[in-house]
């Protein structure tokens, strides 16, 4: 039977709500990049999610190692090769971009499941940034990314995504571009920043030559 009694309310008021004041003097741990990381990304915060897509050879692995030796900078980095593994395919990868000279800051994880993963984020000490390579072989559904998100608050989770055209492949992957703090999106050996971050050119040349060929050739062909 329903009351006709009015119904209550708690009074207390939520740890969740910020004043404008209070927000506006909170300081946030940012990424102090420079050169053409800033001229890409501005500053970015420390933690939250970023998200990189694009299509099969078009520097997507390339730039994510290049990264992966540039937050080294900032702190210790863990890469989750869940896709290939601890392969020779990915020793080439690290040679290539001589991740030697970041030995001590850097850790490949060798097909980790996100279960393992988590566990291991939870330590004392471990490392700030965790690129994970791809969410595809995550198997994750949406609800569960933003479960193990919640998880982490306190790192920087990186997802390498496949693509399909211009967005990253599967609805998960496209929801997790959307909440993502910072959106790179991999086309002609050229990282663009679609998220929150951009600094003032926008974006970054993974490898100069032949970036600036292809995007010539293609300027040509809309002209």
């Amino acid at each position: 039977m329903k009351s006709d009694e009015p119904k209550k309310f708690p009074t207390t008021t939520s740890q969740n709500a910020k004043g404008v004041r209070e927000l506006l003097n909170t300081k946030y741990e940012m990424l102090e990049f420079e050169d053409e990381w800033y001229e890409a990304f501005g500053t970015p915060e420390r933690k939250g999610v970023w998200i990189i897509w694009g299509n099969s050879a078009n520097g997507k692995s390339s730039f994510a190692m290049q990264l992966c030796k540039y937050l080294c900078k900032f702190g210790r980095v863990m890469y989750d090769s869940l896709e290939e593994g601890a392969s020779l395919t990915m020793r080439n990868t690290l040679e290539r971009h001589g991740m030697l000279e970041v030995n001590r800051k850097f850790l490949l994880l060798d097909n980790e499941n996100m279960d393992e993963l988590s566990i291991r984020l939870k330590r004392q000490k471990s490392p700030d940034f965790v690129v994970i390579d791809s969410f595809q072989y995550t198997q994750m559904t949406y609800k569960q990314y933003i479960a193990f998100k919640e998880m982490h608050k306190n790192k920087l989770l990186i997802f390498i995504s496949h693509a399909d055209g211009k967005y990253p492949n599967g609805r998960a992957a496209k929801s997790v571009m959307y909440d993502a703090t910072l959106k790179i999106y991999i086309e002609g050996y050229r990282a663009f920043s679609k998220g929150r971050f951009i600094g003032p050119k926008g974006y970054f040349d993974i490898w100069p030559e032949e970036a600036e060929a292809y995007w010539n050739r293609k300027n040509e062909k809309r002209q």
